[in-house]
């Protein structure tokens, strides 16, 4: 199954660029039907959180209509990375998924804020996990800071989720504490995380990409240098059946225990 992963740059507090950056992207792009495509986080105003009041996508409404066209005249999955999206006097970490009819089948709201950049200022936590169907496939959505909470990606893999998707905006300085992270939480719970970073700076961060797809072995499936990419992989998801099989983890927890 098809994977279209866009590294992309951002405008800093600029969402007009933004949407149109990627409006020119998916012009470029041929989809097979049902692929799925997945975007980094914040990417309508990246982390210009000082001024969400005017920025912030309300209610989501723009970036709804935007990525329900593009799924449906596409026939694609897309998730649509995350927003800042305002919600009355609140604003959320916002990852919203399309299906190829346009329909919306997962809107998650980010658990974790991430202190080191301000999010547990100027955004409200989530409280909810969100799972779609991907062809029959569970797919759940986590984004960035989330990485660093097995106990969160454990609770959605008891579930039977086999893929994560992890939009992010991960700086260059930590790289590597993701790319071992992205590994761990596929090792962890046998299955495929697909971790898809952003490019670019903003005035307080660099971004150098490495977006990666780790299979349930941990493997690197495949892994993006530090340039704006745009770029498909595929999933084996008998892949799962190989590793459950061979160590079966979930039929040996003891969660009484936990």
């Amino acid at each position: 199954m098809k994977i279209t992963v866009m590294q992309i740059d951002l405008a800093f507090g600029e969402p007009e660029k933004n949407f149109a950056h990627i409006k020119e992207i998916f012009s470029q792009q041929t989809f097979q039907p049902n692929q799925l495509v997945v975007l980094p986080e914040m990417w309508n105003t990246a982390y210009d959180l000082t001024r969400l009041s005017e920025i912030a996508d309300e209610e989501g409404m723009e970036t709804q209509i935007f990525f329900a066209e593009l799924a449906q005249t596409h026939q694609i999955y897309i998730v649509a990375g995350s927003i800042a999206r305002k919600v009355g006097a609140e604003f959320f970490n916002t990852a919203y998924t399309f299906n190829p009819k346009g329909e919306i089948v997962g809107d998650y709201d980010k658990v974790h804020l991430f202190g080191l950049m301000a999010e547990d200022q100027y955004l409200a936590a989530g409280d909810q996990a969100v799972f779609f169907d991907w062809a029959g496939h569970q797919v759940s959505t986590v984004i960035c800071y989330d990485l660093r909470f097995p106990e969160w990606f454990r609770k959605q893999g008891t579930t039977g989720t086999e893929l994560f998707v992890v939009p992010a905006q991960w700086p260059k300085q930590r790289i590597q504490v993701w790319r071992k992270l992205l590994q761990a939480r596929a090792i962890e719970n046998q299955c495929y995380v697909l971790g898809v970073n952003r490019v670019g700076s903003d005035p307080n961060n660099q971004f150098n990409g490495h977006s990666m797809l780790a299979d349930p072995f941990g493997e690197i499936v495949m892994e993006l240098g530090e340039n704006e990419t745009v770029f498909q992989t595929e999933i084996d998801f008998s892949r799962l059946k190989e590793a459950r099989k061979d160590i079966p983890v979930f039929n040996d927890r003891r969660p009484e225990l936990y």
